[in-house]
Order: C-alpha cells, then structure tokens, then sequence
C-alpha cells in the first residue's frame, strides 16, 4: 500500500514538471551505463544456454533452422525483459532502499523538510524516470546480446549457419513482440523504483532496519516482477493477440 501511494504521488509530481534535473542524470547513469555490463554478460550467457537446449533436439528432429526464431521469440517475450529487470532489481532496487533507507535513519528526510524540499521530487521522481526510460533501453540491447550469443554458438557447435539462423528469426519474430517486450520493461522499471524507494523511506530500526528494508525491497521487486510479467503476457500475448 505504501507503495501503490508513493507511486501514484510520484507520478503526480512527474506530471506537474517536477523534476530534479541532476539527480535524473545521476541516476539514469547508475541505472543505465553503469549496470549495462552486467546485464549484457547475463544475456549473452542465457542466449547460448538456450541454444545449447533447444538446438541438439531441434537438429535431431530435422528443423534446426527454426533455431534462430525460437531464441528470438523466447527472448523478445519473455526472457529479455525478465534479465534485465531480475539484474536491475538486484543492483538498482537494492541501492535505492539502502541509500533512501540510511538516509532516513539517520534523519537526512527530516532536513529535507526543513530545506522545503520534497523527498518525492528529490528522491523518488529522478530514480522512477530512470528506471523506466532505461530499463527498456537495456531490454532491447540485452535482446540483441543473447541473440549474438546464440547465432555464434549455432554457427560454431552446431553448423547452423548466419543466413538460415536470421532469416529464422526474422520471420517468427515481428514488431509487436518487441514494443511488448519495451512496454514490459518500462513496467518493470516503474516497479523496481518505486518498491525500493518506498522501503528506503519507511526504513526503522538503524543500521539493522536498512539490511532488512534492502533485503525486503530486492525480494518485494522480485516477486511483483514475475506475478506482473504473467498477467502482462496473458494480455499482450493472449487477450489482444488473437489469431
């Protein structure tokens, strides 16, 4: 509930143009650049463990060229969205509830209060902006990674060439299965943002308070992140996609 009420000022704020135009850049870097690596490194893994399944079988059963448009939906889908908001929610979510949360505890919000400066555009605005302007940058390059990483393995373990392995994925792949994958990372986004400011803000208890408001938010982000992607597919993939 806490949350929910966070989110809904802050998007309030955001309307109004209330906007703290450095920190939105210190933290766009944070949640851009800086987590970028990691998220790359994780993707390109998952591409080639996924060809590594689905190949050997799709080869065995004689259709090893639809290889490269199986990754490519499994990743545009679902897989893609979900590293890069699983790898954000780790490093991001939980730097946002341990930075908000210490700076409650030792009473950094009251002085905020007494400058008349609202912690919601301070704090919570720049980091939701962030989070949802970057989260679906990353999604997208962290697609084209694992699909890297599986047109190589293919091409070198398993003899599936480039042309057959794109031309795959360019034919099952299509438009729609990206803007939905965006969409799902702006949601993700907004999620991880708001969920760990908002335990960083009710954090109590001192320094023991901020590791269980940090923990709280990582799993908190984690939870809704994988309840919100089933409901988001059902939609996208399910109620608006119909044959």
């Amino acid at each position: 509930m806490a949350a929910a009420f966070l989110g809904g000022q802050a998007l309030l704020h955001l309307l109004t143009g209330k906007i703290h135009r450095r920190n939105t850049l210190e933290q766009l870097r944070l949640v851009g650049p800086e987590s970028l690596g990691i998220i790359l490194l994780t993707a390109a893994t998952i591409g080639m463990v996924f060809t590594i399944q689905v190949a050997a079988e799709f080869l065995r059963f004689g259709i090893g060229s639809a290889v490269g448009g199986v990754l490519a939906i499994a990743l545009g889908r679902e897989i893609a969205p979900l590293i890069t908001a699983v790898v954000l929610a780790g490093r991001v979510g939980s730097a946002f509830a341990a930075e908000i949360g210490t700076m409650q505890v030792t009473e950094q919000i009251d002085a905020l209060y007494i400058l008349k400066t609202d912690p919601v555009d301070y704090l919570v605005v720049p980091r939701m902006i962030a989070c949802c302007v970057m989260t679906p940058i990353s999604t997208l390059l962290s697609f084209v990674t694992g699909m890297l990483g599986g047109l190589i393995l293919s091409d070198w373990v398993y003899n599936i060439s480039n042309v057959v392995f794109l031309d795959s994925a360019r034919t099952l792949l299509t438009p729609y299965d990206l803007v939905c994958s965006l969409i799902k990372g702006v949601v993700f986004g907004g999620l991880i943002a708001i969920i760990g400011c908002s335990w960083g803000l009710t954090t109590t208890g001192g320094a023991k308070g901020v590791g269980q408001s940090t923990t709280t938010a990582v799993v908190t982000a984690l939870l809704l992140i994988f309840i919100s992607n089933f409901f988001l597919s059902w939609i996208m993939f399910s109620i608006l996609k119909q044959p």
